[in-house]
């Protein structure tokens, strides 16, 4: 895919992966349109991407929300006239236990509370933002590309059942996307990070995230910017399809 002039969706655009995303997609001449549910964030993502010379609009949306999902697809396609790229990448946590216990006595456990939260963002967010976009692109004609931020947590990390769960339904949902929409000139490719430098590392006991980092072979934290020039590798080869792309720093070798 050529970028230039192209429309990349990307939810939780406002910061951390999504505006390294939608500032390296902008340096390559694409137009962007970011959504997110804090609006000061998606400003400043906006006027940073704008700064570069290229579109970039806001689209207040809670991922969670069908009615919004489909009201802000809806006005991207009005906005720009097309839609070539969604990268789903709103994503929150709510971690815990399954079961907390001492000495045989429970202390806690993951609240439902705590595991719809996740699930209804990290999982059915996916699923609304790509089939609304999926919708506009097959409607349109172009092709297109879903890009779906997984994670190295797919594979079961302990206090996520919850984001564990999601992060797996999203690393099979884009296997059947990428057979189902092939026929309609659109691919479907997961990315699955690592630890990244982000705002919710950031938000960790210093000692919590040293022994993070010590667990990279690495011995380092990813850069958003490694995980937004992944994005942009996708985009540009066209015959990438149905695949999981791990960018862990050697963390699952």
């Amino acid at each position: 895919m050529q970028l230039s002039n192209k429309v990349i969706a990307i939810t939780g655009g406002g910061r951390g992966l999504g505006r390294a995303m939608a500032l390296a997609f902008a340096a390559e001449g694409a137009q962007i349109a970011a959504l997110d549910i804090t609006a000061a964030d998606l400003d400043e993502t906006c006027a940073q991407c704008t700064a570069l010379g290229v579109r970039a609009r806001p689209y207040h949306t809670d991922v969670a929300d069908e009615s919004q999902v489909i009201a802000s697809m809806e006005s991207i396609v009005c906005d720009y006239g097309r839609l070539d790229v969604l990268i789903n990448n709103a994503g929150v946590t709510r971690d815990a236990l399954l079961v907390k216990a001492k000495d045989g006595e429970i202390q806690a456990k993951m609240t439902l509370a705590q595991w719809n939260a996740v699930l209804n963002v990290n999982l059915t967010g996916v699923f609304l933002c790509a089939r609304e976009a999926a919708e506009r692109m097959i409607r349109l004609g172009n092709g297109g590309l879903i890009i779906n931020i997984s994670s190295i947590s797919r594979e079961g990390n302990a206090g996520q059942t919850n984001y564990s769960a999601a992060k797996a339904g999203v690393a099979a949902m884009t296997v059947v996307w990428a057979k189902e929409l092939a026929r309609h000139g659109i691919r479907s490719v997961a990315i699955a990070p690592g630890f990244c430098a982000t705002e919710i590392l950031a938000a960790m006991k210093p000692e919590i995230v040293a022994k993070v980092t010590e667990a990279v072979p690495l011995r380092r934290l990813g850069d958003p910017a490694e995980i937004a020039s992944t994005a942009v590798y996708i985009a540009r080869n066209d015959f990438v399809n149905g695949r999981v792309i791990e960018v862990d720093g050697g963390l699952r070798l």
